[in-house]
């Protein structure tokens, strides 16, 4: 695991519980589903950088 495979899958999690913290606010929910797609690219964009594909 790198360096940048490490962050992105943190910033991916700490935009999940920006998502929890914002669905509890009752905040717009296009803003949510804006953060929830980020969250996703960065989770997923970390994983596939792992190496344990290749």
């Amino acid at each position: 695991m790198n360096g940048l495979s490490t962050v992105l899958i943190v910033v991916g999690l700490f935009l999940v519980g920006g998502i929890i913290s914002f669905v509890k606010q009752g905040m717009p929910k296009n803003l949510i589903v804006l953060l929830s797609i980020g969250a996703a690219m960065c989770l997923v964009a970390g994983v596939m950088r792992l190496e344990v594909w290749s």
